[in-house]
């Protein structure tokens, strides 16, 4: 698009894994885009069909009341990274660049600016073809919260509902029959959904990817509560926690994803190590995908329309090649470069962590 052209025609896609607010953003996006006489084109299958040309112009009537349903109109993959593409070369997998397809077909379809709504992964994907020429504005989506550049991510507080309500329902069966439940929740590398959704649900215990955790501390710490006459305990276990002196537990590997690595299996590990060690019975629990499914909370409608809203005034006014990002009570854009730099983790001296422990929730370590 030449400098200072009109905008008329927006792409909107979104990438990676399936997020609880997702079809906020792209009503967020689609709304005022038509108010303002623009043409709006759902890629569909996120990259995946920016690469193989699936999209479909979105109507008004595309967009109405889809703001409180769960998943994506417009569908995802997270093994559709052009410049990761996995291709069947005479019955071998091999991975090749297909971002001068994703180029063609954003030319072919006469597109002014691409929003593209995702996280992490999907945020580098952007920065490169942003310097290939797309005009792009992203969105950052990702339960697991772990853009740096934004206060919080849209997703994130769906995920953390859901998991306090399970550690709520897991709370009255393991006090009924005197169990120590582990709970494993998502978060990849990232331990904020186990914080946020351990401290709301009442969690015990609460293991970090970001604090390697000692043995002995947590079989203490379910030993302790049950001589104090508490004979239950709630522990909940980010999925890529590991011991001191262990590693993180991998479930499978897919090399068609750009990262391919498949975490799971943490909780059932923990449980039976604490069943081994201290006599006292245990059962796990797997959340998985209840994280990223049904509707959105209030909190996440709320943001994800703002962020959908502030995305399309950006494009409107050619400010490209940044995302969006929530910033205290604010909305602001960030330049994607700065937003991918840094990934946000749980530090110790975070203020949710530190409060965790003042009411005494142990981190699996014998001090911070």
């Amino acid at each position: 698009m030449a400098k200072g052209r009109q905008i008329k025609r927006i792409g909107i896609l979104t990438g990676g894994g399936d997020c609880p607010g997702l079809n906020a953003v792209i009503r967020g996006v689609a709304k005022p885009a038509h108010d303002h006489g623009l043409t709006v084109v759902g890629i569909q299958d996120g990259f995946e069909g920016l690469v193989t040309g699936k999209a479909i112009e979105l109507y008004n009537k595309d967009v109405s009341g889809i703001l409180a349903q769960g998943g994506r109109i417009l569908g995802s993959s997270n093994k559709g990274d052009p410049f990761h593409w996995p291709e069947n070369i005479e019955g071998n997998i091999k991975i090749m660049d297909r971002s001068d397809k994703a180029m063609k077909n954003y030319e072919a379809w006469n597109l002014d600016a691409i929003i593209a709504i995702g996280g992490d992964g999907t945020m580098h994907i952007s920065k490169k073809l942003s310097d290939m020429g797309m005009n792009i504005v992203g969105v950052p989506k990702t339960i697991d919260n772990d853009l740096e550049a934004t206060d919080q991510t849209f997703g994130h507080d769906s995920a953390v509902f859901v998991v306090s309500e399970a550690l709520d329902r897991l709370h009255t069966t393991a006090s009924t029959h005197h169990r120590v439940m582990v709970i494993e929740v998502m978060g990849r590398y990232a331990g904020w959904i186990a914080l946020h959704g351990g401290l709301a649900g009442g969690a015990d215990i609460i293991l970090l990817p970001e604090i390697p955790f000692d043995w002995e501390a947590v079989y203490d710490k379910v030993e302790q509560r049950h001589m104090q006459g508490k004979r239950f305990s709630l522990v909940c276990v980010a999925e890529g926690a590991k011991a001191i002196d262990g590693e993180m537990i991998v479930k499978a590997k897919d090399i068609k994803r750009t990262d391919p690595i498949q975490l799971g299996g943490i909780a059932e590990y923990v449980s039976k190590m604490i069943s081994d060690n201290t006599e006292l019975e245990t059962r796990y629990t797997v959340l998985g995908h209840l994280q990223r499914g049904g509707s959105p909370t209030p909190y996440d409608r709320i943001l994800s329309t703002r962020f959908g809203t502030y995305a399309i005034e950006l494009a409107i006014k050619q400010k490209f090649d940044r995302m969006v990002a929530l910033k205290g009570a604010d909305i602001v854009s960030v330049k994607i470069e700065d937003a991918i730099k840094k990934q946000k983790l749980v530090t110790r001296t975070n203020q949710t962590l530190q409060t965790a422990v003042a009411v005494g929730v142990n981190f699996g370590v014998k001090k911070l």
